[in-house]
């Protein structure tokens, strides 16, 4: 299985850190939400947690992905080669098939009891901004292989799209889970078409039904076809994280590492109620 990739690790890879650069000095000057930890805790934090799930993704899953698309390419298998495409709609085709299955993915991460034990490492961060876009537990990173292969191999996805795609997949990720103010007439006019920070801000709230919202990665399309797109609430009223998980000494890299593997708690604050929130209509109007 092949694992280098020399256009995605010379120019893809510095590409996505001198956008995580300026994403950490943006973020800084212009806060979206106020923090609740202090900063460096959570990076040595979410720093930790990354160490482990980053270089899954980069030799495991990366390769993995790659292979499944080689392999389709060979016996000419799937759907863009079935229906004989040129290839510029192939690609076009190919990337947003490939939003839309992760779309899908995601929200298969919140509706699986076992494959939230993974996820809820990453949504039990405390506060939100870009370290918790590589806050994942490596046992997500692995678990995902079979289905995003899967997902390659019978869109029929042509290989180097495949890195193209997980680039632009890693920016948007950095990008819409930084604390970033936009001001609000942009933001308002971006969530249209792509995952803006007060969109995703709203998918990591402790209210359930707004957690269970805004699944999608790069277009925002996804949450409006599947209605389960929600942009009412004021990022000043959201609280970050896990009802059931509030508590900074849990934070640590050894009980994160562990907490898929422990009893799962019910979606409740520490006292025993759940919360909630009156709902605003309309859902899709952003508010700041």
């Amino acid at each position: 299985m092949k694992i280098m990739f020399p256009k995605f690790d010379k120019v893809g890879m510095p590409l996505l850190g001198i956008a995580a650069a300026v994403l950490f000095v943006a973020e800084a000057k212009r806060q979206l939400r106020r923090r609740t930890r202090p900063k460096i805790e959570r990076l040595l934090e979410n720093g930790s947690v990354a160490a482990a799930a980053l270089p899954a993704l980069r030799l495991l899953l990366l390769p993995g992905m790659y292979a499944a698309a080689r392999q389709a390419s060979r016996y000419e298998y799937g759907l863009l080669r079935w229906l004989r495409l040129p290839r510029w709609a192939r690609n076009v085709a190919g990337f947003l098939l490939l939003d839309y299955t992760n779309y899908l993915w995601h929200v298969l991460l919140h509706k699986s009891d076992l494959l939230w034990r993974f996820h809820n490492v990453h949504h039990s961060d405390l506060d939100l901004d870009l370290s918790t876009a590589w806050r994942f537990h490596i046992g997500e990173n692995i678990a995902s292989l079979p289905y995003r292969g899967a997902a390659i191999a019978l869109i029929g996805v042509p290989a180097p799209l495949v890195l193209f795609y997980e680039v632009i997949f890693e920016g948007a990720a950095a990008f819409h889970h930084s604390n970033l103010r936009l001001p609000y007439p942009v933001e308002r006019r971006l969530c249209r078409v792509i995952v803006t920070p007060r969109m995703h801000g709203i998918h990591h709230s402790i209210v359930a039904r707004e957690t269970n919202s805004n699944f999608s990665v790069i277009f925002s399309w996804w949450d409006r076809l599947h209605q389960s797109l929600r942009l009412n609430v004021p990022q000043d009223e959201i609280t970050i994280g896990v009802p059931a998980y509030r508590n900074p000494q849990e934070q640590t890299p050894t009980h994160l590492f562990m907490l898929p593997f422990e009893r799962q708690r019910p979606w409740q604050l520490p006292d025993g109620t759940v919360p909630e929130r009156e709902e605003r209509h309309p859902r899709q109007q952003l508010l700041p």
